[in-house]
């Protein structure tokens, strides 16, 4: 009876929170809807089928290369649908997503940053690929707003015969710049502004502070590569566009 009402308030509580953000949103004209509130809503359901999965995996390790693979797939497709305006947009976040996050948790292991064990695997896994799938959407949505906001300069390239690489080689640039800003601030500020979320979660767990800090790092280095890998190959390929994409009515 005590966990049914903790679980209850906990459930009031969050609801209280979305809201105010509702609230907010609509107050100031955002034109988010109930999109925070939907949201969370999924948030909620994968995370319990999440809890339940993992329950799995971390007694039958065999199982996280599949549920790397949902991620995965999951991560991908989520970016895809938001480059669907861009030529083959969506193959190419799949790709950079997969491309971005793949290597870096490759090098990760591969160096022994991190002991090659289920729980370091998925928690890593987890949080990179989440990070490459953002880089994915981000540097985009940013090549597109460049190339529409920018366009007589790319037909001006184009004009003088230039590949249309190279007509969008310094929008490509810009875009996963900015894509990388927020991330690199967030990095920058780690310990003094922010504790981030693996740190804070090892310290949970019962580790150390000082190995809490060791794992917090490997994470940072992790989003960092990955997201810039995720980044370019996003922007070099649809940089390859023979057309310009249209501009909106």
């Amino acid at each position: 009876m005590h966990d049914v009402v903790d679980y209850a308030w906990f459930g009031a509580g969050l609801l209280v929170v979305v809201l105010s953000t509702v609230a907010v949103a609509w107050r100031a004209g955002v034109g988010l809807g109930w999109a925070p509130l939907t949201s969370l809503a999924r948030a909620v359901v994968q995370l319990g089928i999440v809890a339940l999965l993992l329950r799995g995996i971390l007694t039958v390790p065999w199982t996280v290369v599949a549920f790397l693979v949902l991620m995965l797939t999951t991560a991908s497709w989520t970016a895809s649908g938001r480059l669907h305006e861009l030529w083959h947009g969506r193959r190419i976040a799949v790709l950079g997503v997969v491309a971005g996050a793949g290597t870096a948790l490759v090098l990760v292991f591969a160096l022994r940053l991190v002991d090659l064990e289920v729980r370091y695997l998925v928690a890593v896994a987890g949080i990179i690929i989440g990070n490459a799938m953002s880089a994915a959407t981000l540097a985009g949505r940013n090549f597109l707003r460049g190339v529409r906001h920018r366009r007589d300069e790319v037909e001006a390239w184009l004009s003088l015969g230039a590949s249309p690489s190279r007509a969008h080689l310094e929008i490509g640039q810009e875009a996963v710049r900015e894509s990388l800003l927020p991330n690199l601030d967030q990095t920058r500020s780690t310990g003094l502004v922010t504790l981030p979320g693996a740190f804070v979660g090892a310290l949970f767990g019962g580790a150390s502070p000082a190995v809490a800090a060791q794992f917090q790092l490997v994470v940072l280095a992790g989003i960092a590569l990955a997201m810039t890998l995720t980044g370019v190959i996003v922007t070099r390929l649809l940089g390859r566009s023979p057309h310009l994409p249209a501009t909106p009515s």
